[in-house]
Parts: C-alpha cells; structure tokens; sequence
C-alpha cells in the first residue's frame, strides 16, 4: 500500500505537492483512474481517485474517508536526552514512530552530550516512517528542553524516570518490582524521561520524584539511551 502525506488536504478535491505528485507519477507510475491511499497526520485516513497525473500537480478526488484510523489505546509521551550522533537519535524516532508513539521531546540535562536539534530533520523522519508503517497519527515533535522546565508540566497518566542507579525508595527495594512491566498500569497514558548517556544526576532524579515521577528499571542490562527509549516504547505497546 502507497500512502501519500497530506496535511493540508481539502475535501472533496485536492492536489497533491510537488514533492507527493513526483513520488506518485514518477516513481509508482501511477494514472488517470488509478486510487491512492493518504493520510493527514491527525488520525484522517483518505482514499482517492486520480483524475490528472501530473508529476508536478497531481489533482485527486476524494472518495472516501476514514476518521481516527489506527488509533492508539493510551497516549505516550517519551523525554529522551538526544545521543550526540544524529543517526542514532533519528533511528529511534523512526523505530519508535513504527511502534507507536504520540510524543516526542528532546531533553536538556545535566550530562547531556547534546543541547540542539533540528526538529525538521526529525519531522521527516517521522512522516517517512508513518507512511512505512501505514498509521495516520504523526507524532507531535516538540523542541529541545531544558529538564527543570519540562519536569513540572502537568501530564494526565503515569509518570516514570528511568535510570541506572538503585531506586532510593522503600516500596522498591525489590528492582522486580520497580521494573516498567511491573510498574505501568495497562490503559493509561504514560510519560517516561530517558537520560543521556551518563544517566541523569542524582538531583534530577530527586526532582522528578518531587514532581510525582516514579522510578523504574528497563531491565539488568546497562542500555544506550536510544536503546532504553525503544524498550521502553515496546514495553509500553506490548501491554496495551
């Protein structure tokens, strides 16, 4: 199935980029009468009718629509601390993106290797991966920000940190019990901050927990942070 990207789309009649209209004359040789798939980024899923295959203007018809297609269950938001290679961070945003995945911030912390990214870059990592996966939800992609700022936003569900160091607090003296699987309640929405590659500090560890994040573990094993944030991801799809 070819999926065509179109934000803007209008009803019943349409035309598609340049960019979309070269993809969908040139590369899939498409024609006059021929029906295409596209989707809007915001849960629209359209099917369509070629009535001029212009590589340059293509111009559809709407035939059909479809509201909230492939919908996810729980909202899930993920805070990761970007990697300083790019390839690695884009590649978990595409991963994540295929998975399921309704939120994504970059975060600014203490030993973050880096503090700028180009959330356009990102942007079409998301819609390539969207259109792969056949989803019609593009991730909302918000700027770089500083942990001490996105920390005490209000988020409606469960709000987890993972780390590296021992959990500090009684109820989890047992690391099973404060492992994701186990912490995470299926049906409800859920944030989960992911650090740099030298963990977060042990004050802004403190600080989520002052701001009603729990602790948890992603297993024994010691993760990459675009590893971590894609088991994470996984953990939380799988139980819903």
């Amino acid at each position: 199935m070819n999926l065509f990207y179109t934000p803007d789309i209008t009803l019943p009649d349409y035309t598609l980029n340049e960019e979309e209209s070269k993809h969908a004359v040139r590369v899939f040789r498409l024609i006059n009468g021929d029906f295409i798939n596209l989707i809007d980024g915001k849960g629209g899923f359209y099917t369509a009718k070629i009535n001029d295959a212009n590589p340059k203007r293509c111009t559809i018809t709407i035939i059909k629509k479809l509201k909230e297609y492939g919908k996810h269950p729980v909202y899930l938001h993920l805070a990761v601390a970007p990697t300083k290679s790019n390839d690695r961070m884009e590649w978990f945003l595409e991963k994540a993106t295929e998975i399921g995945l309704d939120e994504f911030t970059p975060l600014n912390c203490e030993h973050s290797e880096r503090t700028v990214i180009k959330t356009d870059r990102l942007l079409k990592i998301a819609v390539s991966a969207i259109k792969q996966s056949i989803k019609a939800f593009l991730p909302k992609l918000n700027e770089m920000t500083i942990f001490k700022d996105f920390i005490s936003r209000p988020f409606e569900g469960q709000k987890f940190i993972a780390h590296c160091n021992p959990p500090q607090n009684d109820i989890a003296e047992n690391t099973k019990n404060n492992n994701l699987k186990n912490a995470y309640i299926p049906g409800q929405n859920a944030l989960i901050l992911i650090g740099p590659e030298g963990d977060f500090s042990p004050e802004e560890i403190q600080l989520a927990k002052q701001n009603g994040y729990t602790e948890i573990s992603l297993g024994n094993s010691r993760l990459r942070t675009e590893t971590a944030a894609l088991v994470a991801c996984t953990i939380i799809n799988s139980l819903n």
